[in-house]
C-alpha cells in the first residue's frame, strides 16, 4: 500500500527564513528610501531571487502592507504602554509625540503612509494609532491641560505634519523638530482660549 511522501522539512525552513529576509530587507529599504524602492533592491539586500520574492509576496503593494502593518502595530503598542506607565495626562500626551516622531525620523514609509491617511487610514494597521490619540485627548481634556476644542483629528494631523517634518530636519539633528513639537503642544494647552477656527 502505497503511503504519502513525508513533508519536506526543511524546504519549509528554508520558505519561513527567505519569508523573514525578505521582510526585514524591505523594513531597512522602505525606512530609507520610502515606498518608491524597487523591489529588486529588496531582493538583493534580503539574498533571494526575484521568483522567491514574488512567490511570497506576489505584489509591491502585499509587501509594503506586510512591512507596514509591522511597524504600525509595533509604534501603536509601544505608545499604548508608554501612554499607560503615567498618571500625568500631560506627559503621557507630550511622549507620545516624543516616541512616535523619533520612530517616524527613521522611517520614510512609515511616514508616507501614514501622512496620506491621517484623517481615516485604509489600512488597519494605521487605525490602531487613532484609539491611542482618542484615549490621550480624553485624558488630557478631563485633566483640563488639553484646549477643551482640539479633536482626536486635530491631533491625527499634527501627528501627520510634524512627522514629514521630523523627516525633513533629520540632517540638522532632533532638537529642530522637537522646537517645533513643543510650538505646537503649547498651542494646543487648556491655557489659550482664542476659539479654532470651524467650518
Amino acid at each position: 500500500m502505497a503511503t504519502d511522501p513525508p513533508p519536506r522539512r526543511p524546504l519549509r525552513a528554508d520558505a519561513e527564513r527567505n519569508r523573514a529576509a525578505i521582510i526585514e530587507a524591505a523594513a531597512e529599504v522602505l525606512a530609507e528610501q520610502g515606498s518608491a524602492v524597487d523591489v529588486r533592491e529588496i531582493a538583493q539586500r534580503s539574498g533571494v531571487g526575484m521568483g522567491t520574492l514574488y512567490r511570497h509576496f506576489p505584489t509591491k503593494e502585499d509587501l509594503l502592507e506586510e512591512v507596514l502593518d509591522r511597524e504600525f502595530t509595533a509604534w501603536a503598542g509601544a505608545a499604548r504602554e508608554a501612554a499607560d506607565t503615567t498618571d500625568d495626562p500631560k506627559a503621557a500626551l507630550e511622549g507620545f509625540y516624543e516616541h512616535a516622531l523619533a520612530t517616524q525620523a527613521r522611517h520614510r514609509a512609515v511616514v508616507e503612509a501614514y501622512g496620506h491617511n491621517w484623517s481615516g487610514p485604509p489600512l488597519d494597521c494605521a487605525r490602531l494609532l487613532h484609539p491611542v490619540l482618542d484615549d490621550l485627548r480624553t485624558r488630557a481634556q478631563d485633566a483640563g491641560v488639553l484646549r477643551a476644542d482640539a479633536t482626536t483629528t486635530d491631533l491625527a494631523l499634527l501627528l501627520a505634519t510634524l512627522s514629514h517634518t521630523a523627516q525633513l530636519v533629520a540632517d540638522h539633528g532632533a532638537w529642530v523638530w522637537r522646537r517645533q513639537l513643543r510650538i505646537a503642544l503649547d498651542g494646543l494647552s487648556a491655557a489659550h482660549g482664542t476659539p479654532l477656527p470651524t467650518a
